[in-house]
This record gives structure tokens, C-alpha cells and sequence, in this order.
């Protein structure tokens, strides 16, 4: 088992133009650490301690803010937006207004376009070693997105192993919005090995299958009796066996589930992950309608992580809370819209435990 520790503070420090990246650390009583970096208001590590009480990073990333710059995965821990997952042609209209987002996975505008959230240095705010604020204006029109759009996004460490991150947003002109955070976990441990022994729990009974380029047809799927049933606790490398003409396109999970979480927000999972190996167990909690299930397919092994063990397929899971996928261009999904006078609000929490 590796020996993890947290990266160094003066790796991440590195001017932007007239900004300046840092790395910021939240720890708490029970010997939970958490890395934030400013350059995409991302986590770079999570340290959880295991059933052995040996402290292991379980979240995918660098040991400095080079890595992060030269990366070929751009997503790893950072907060995406403005609109998370993937628009159809980088196309949408508001009232009679059409909008483009230039194409930047293959026809679709993915992640709020080239120059995301996860590529801007945020100012930040660090009251106490449990709490980070970080903070963005996104002005009118950029990457093609309507409004100047004022985010705040906040990362706070319980005593009862809890990473709690809240969004807020307003907007001068009515524009879209899906804030999530995209960080890839192994709960194993970052680089060990696949995820293939994930355990996992997934409180949905239907999901939205995708088009040839990724994109939803409208149709919510039941899980029931199929790859995609984890309403009980199933592993995902059992799960990706199945013959399954959607797994197999996507070579593995890349799929948005309809959460059954609308009478209890916040206060059940939606989501549990657990490690045999380690015997970590996460939880996840969201008042979003969605979560993206992705199992790290696109991962090339080019990547060389904090452990200097390359990130290769299927070694990571992310579980992205969120709206609908090209929810703007479907209108029986729920409503992405970010009026003027209107604040959006949103809470996820991971919730870290050991099952021995």
C-alpha cells in the first residue's frame, strides 16, 4: 500500500496573467485532509483513513500545478461549468435567442467549451482550516454563454468525514447553468489498479441512454434487470460484462441516472461506493436530479499521478451530480434555466466511512 501524503503547497503556487494559483488544505478532527487547488476550484487529494487506520488519497490528481496545466485529462477534482456534461452541436436558444458554444467533443460543446471553469484561476477565500471559498465571474458572452454569471463555490470538511460543496450563482441576463464537481475516485487508492471491484449502490430506477455521439434520446430507461441496475449493491466490473450495446459504445459507463431523490434531498444517498480492499466506503448525497456515472474510459495511461503510477482505463470512478445532459435542447427534462433575480443553489456531499 502506498504511503500518501498531501502534495506541497509551493508546487501549486504559479502566476496565471495577473493571478496566482495555490494549494489550500482542509482537515479536520478525525485525520481527514482535504487538497484545493484555485486553478478550477478543484480537489487535488482527499486523504481518508482506512479499515487499517492508514491513511489513503483516494481522489485522482498531480503533485503540482505543472501537472495539472500539462495534463491530457483536463477534468481531474475541478468544479465544471458553465455547463456541465454535453450540448448537442454547442447549440441552444433562450426565448427566441439562439446561443453557440463552439464544438469540443466531437459535434457537442462539453464542460462549459474550451475554456471551461476547470481552466480558470478563481479568487479564493480561507477563513479556517474546515472551509474554502472560491470565487468567479464569468463575464457576457464568453465561450458563447449569455450573461455575466457570478459564482461562488464553496468546499467545507465536517468532523464526521463529510466534503460538503455548495454552489451559488446569479446572472444579469436569463443564461443556463449546471454546476459539478469532476473529480475521479478509487477508493483502493489513487493509482492502484482498476475499479473494477467497486461496489456500488445507485438510487435510480431509470437512466438516459445515449446517441452515437453521446447524447440523450429523451427516453428514461429502467435500470431494472440491466447493466445499469444498482439498486442493489452490484460491482461495477461485474456490471460492465453484461452484454449491453450502450456499455459497449461507451467502453464502459458514461451515463446520466435519473435520481430518486425528490422527496428526501440531502437527507439519503443517492449513491454508495466501497473499496473490499480498503474497506472505504463513500457516500453521496445531491439535491440534483442527475448523476453522471463515468468509469474513466478515456483515461490513456499517459497521465502519471501523485503516486507516479499512470492513470490508465477504468482505474477511476466519477459520479457527477448534476442536471440532464442537453437538457437546454430537451424540454421534458427539468429546466436548466437561470433567470435574472434568481439564484441558483445546489449542495453535494461525499460522505466517507469504513466498513470492515
Amino acid at each position: 500500500m502506498n504511503n500518501y501524503t498531501l502534495p506541497s503547497e509551493q508546487n501549486f503556487e504559479k502566476c496565471f496573467e495577473n493571478l496566482r494559483s495555490h494549494l489550500i488544505i482542509l482537515e479536520n478532527k478525525r485525520g481527514m485532509a482535504v487538497a484545493l487547488s484555485d486553478f478550477g476550484a478543484r480537489v487535488v487529494s482527499i486523504l481518508v483513513p482506512d479499515k487499517d487506520g492508514k491513511k489513503v488519497d483516494v481522489a485522482l490528481g498531480f503533485e503540482s500545478i505543472d501537472k495539472y496545466v500539462n495534463s491530457n485529462e483536463r477534468y481531474h477534482g475541478a468544479t465544471i461549468g458553465r455547463f456541465a456534461n454535453r450540448i448537442a452541436k454547442g447549440t441552444f436558444m433562450i426565448d427566441e435567442n439562439t446561443y453557440h458554444i463552439e464544438p469540443n467533443n466531437g459535434t457537442n460543446a462539453l464542460h462549459g467549451g474550451k475554456i471551461g471553469f476547470h481552466e480558470r484561476v478563481w479568487s479564493r477565500r480561507v477563513n479556517n482550516r474546515h472551509q474554502a471559498d472560491f470565487y468567479l465571474v464569468s463575464p457576457d458572452g464568453e465561450e458563447g454563454f449569455p450573461g455575466n454569471l457570478t459564482v461562488v463555490v464553496q468546499y467545507s470538511l465536517t468532523d464526521d468525514n463529510e466534503l460538503r460543496i455548495h454552489y451559488r450563482a446569479h446572472t444579469d441576463k436569463d443564461t443556463i447553468i449546471n454546476l459539478t464537481n469532476h473529480t475521479f475516485f478509487n477508493l483502493n487508492g489513487e493509482g492502484v489498479g482498476s475499479i473494477y471491484n467497486h461496489e456500488i449502490f445507485i438510487d435510480a430506477d431509470s437512466y438516459l441512454p445515449v446517441d452515437a455521439v453521446q447524447i440523450p434520446t429523451g427516453e428514461l430507461r429502467p435500470c431494472k434487470d440491466s447493466a445499469f441496475d444498482f439498486l442493489s449493491t452490484k460491482s461495477i466490473g461485474e456490471q460492465m460484462t453484461i452484454q449491453d450495446e450502450q456499455i459497449e459504445a461507451a467502453d464502459g459507463f458514461d451515463h446520466n441516472y435519473v435520481l430518486n431523490n425528490t422527496t428526501y434531498q440531502l437527507k439519503k444517498p443517492v449513491a454508495r461506493v466501497l473499496s473490499p480492499l480498503t474497506g472505504i466506503q463513500m457516500e453521496v448525497y445531491t439535491d440534483q436530479p442527475g448523476m453522471q456515472l463515468y468509469t474513466g474510459n478515456f483515461l490513456t495511461g499517459n497521465d502519471i499521478g501523485k503516486s507516479g503510477k499512470p492513470y490508465l482505463k477504468h482505474g477511476a470512478i466519477c459520479l457527477e451530480t448534476q442536471a440532464f445532459p442537453d437538457a437546454p435542447n430537451q424540454l421534458t427534462f427539468p429546466s436548466c434555466l437561470l433567470k435574472v433575480g434568481d439564484v441558483f443553489n445546489s449542495e453535494t456531499r461525499y460522505r466517507f466511512n469504513v466498513v470492515k
